[in-house]
């Protein structure tokens, strides 16, 4: 078999971030700390031009290159750019808060640009290996920066948490993929869909690898009951990092799903079907039940994300075509607004003092009339109030459940959905009719107000013209 060097075109987002990664590490071991902007700024561009890479070498047909190993089509293209600009915001917000702390050094950003390439090659994978590794560089990374900040007892506690609890899932998906291979004689999807799709496999063995499969699927997801890690991990690592594992991740996790389950499994779809139905309902109970009972924001924000997580599910279980775009439409929507929601709470916070409860809320309105709304904004988007897109995100994923004759998840959806409103409302609440616990004002470059600014007014964008990106999701699934 011989090299291709036109094979490493489809790839050159991923190259180039690595290679950019790399880089700025070593450049960032000469730096002193007050020139540590150039470091941000660096990675900053290296994002920018991994987005501008895969929109650029997107387009036209689907390719497969590597022996199966890496495809590059729709959906690699839209969620490769998503990651990016999600990651590139994920920065730009973290950017004072790291500062305020002593904790504004080089090695975020470069775990940061490591975790994106993971994400990246988990998006554009062709069979388990590819996957495996996107995904292990991905919780590697994420481990080392849940324990960032080397001071912090709770963050050291949540990233062991975290590691040891990742470390069960991955070894679930690892025996998952073994027994898959057992079954079919391949790791790759099109090769499993072909031995499926012929009949040649050991049924028994097939729907074991698959529930083993699902169980990693589901802790990457944070889903019932495999959600233990969430609250913790949000709660003890500082809020900069929460705000990285809230967003970006769960899009690299819908295109994991998809590649798995569409691409491999499809042919199976009654057997992970059924599995899914059980992980969205205990999901959307859990997540939005407990919420309410949370007197912490990141805590509730760590369940709230469970709960759409069962949403995102809803979409994934109708394996339809319409039912993995609007996955693919909630994921970057929820990413888009769980990136807006931490940005504030980093907008409350200040040296020495985290505005980690929802009594750090009060009187918002009174303090910056402007980013109060903003907030509202996202709260009503994640609560799924229109004219939100939030609430297209929900109608989306709802259409498609009953398409597929699932009528009563949907109904069990929007009653859970009603509920989780509880506890969103109670932060508009908060902002607009309680008085100021904090009277300080808000600090922040006016690039972070800019940013905050356009990730709020988003929300309604998005939710007032919902085609074109929805368009671009069935596109990419086409």
């Amino acid at each position: 078999m011989t090299f291709d060097p036109m094979h490493l075109i489809p790839v050159a987002p991923e190259l180039f971030l690595l290679t950019a990664a790399c880089a700025i590490l070593v450049i960032d071991l000469f730096l002193k700390d007050e020139q540590r902007e150039a470091t941000y700024i660096l990675a900053q561009i290296a994002l920018i031009g991994t987005a501008s890479l895969a929109l650029l070498v997107g387009g036209g047909e689907r390719q497969v290159v590597f022996s199966g190993s890496v495809i590059r089509d729709g959906m690699t293209d839209l969620l490769k750019a998503s990651i990016c600009v999600i990651a590139f915001g994920a920065f730009l917000y973290a950017k004072e808060y790291l500062k305020d702390r002593n904790l504004f050094k080089g090695e975020f950003y470069t775990l940061g640009m490591f975790a994106v390439i993971g994400m990246l090659i988990m998006v554009s994978a062709g069979d388990f290996l590819t996957v495996y590794l996107g995904l292990e560089l991905l919780s590697l990374s994420l481990y080392a920066l849940v324990a960032f900040d080397r001071e912090s007892g709770r963050g050291s506690e949540a990233a062991m948490k975290y590691f040891v609890l990742g470390a069960i899932a991955s070894g679930m998906l690892l025996y998952g993929i073994s027994m898959i291979y057992g079954a079919t004689g391949s790791i790759s999807f099109a090769g499993i869909a072909e031995a499926i799709a012929n009949d040649a496999v050991n049924n028994t063995i097939m729907v074991f690898g698959t529930v083993f499969v699902v169980i990693g699927l589901a802790f990457k997801f944070g889903a019932v009951p495999f959600h233990m890690w969430a609250p913790d991990v949000y709660d003890g690592a500082p809020t900069a990092v929460t705000m990285i594992i809230a967003s970006a991740p769960k899009i690299a996790a819908v295109a994991m799903a998809i590649r798995i389950l569409g691409e491999g499994l499809g042919g199976i779809n009654a057997d992970w079907q059924g599995m899914l139905v059980i992980l969205a309902v205990l999901s959307m109970a859990l997540g939005n039940v407990v919420a309410i009972a949370q007197s912490n924001i990141k805590r509730m924000l760590a369940y709230s994300t469970i709960s759409h997580v069962g949403f995102i599910f809803l979409g994934l279980l109708a394996g339809s075509q319409s039912g993995y775009a609007s996955a693919m439409f909630y994921a970057i929507t929820y990413a888009l607004t769980a990136l807006g929601a931490f940005g504030i709470i980093i907008l409350l916070s200040r040296k020495g003092f985290e505005a980690d409860r929802l009594d750090d809320f009060r009187g918002l309105n009174q303090r910056s009339p402007w980013f109060a709304a903003m907030m509202l904004l996202l709260m009503f988007s994640m609560a799924g109030v229109p004219p939100t897109v939030g609430f297209f995100a929900k109608l989306f994923v709802l259409e498609a459940a009953i398409r597929v004759d699932l009528t009563w998840l949907a109904i069990v959806a929007v009653f859970f959905s009603v509920i989780g409103a509880f506890y969103y409302l109670r932060i508009v609440k908060l902002m607009y009719f309680d008085k100021p616990a904090d009277s300080a004002p808000l600090q922040a470059g006016m690039d972070t107000q800019i940013a905050l600014s356009v990730n709020g007014l988003a929300m309604l964008a998005l939710g007032i013209y919902p085609a074109g990106l929805m368009a671009w999701c069935v596109a990419a699934v086409a």
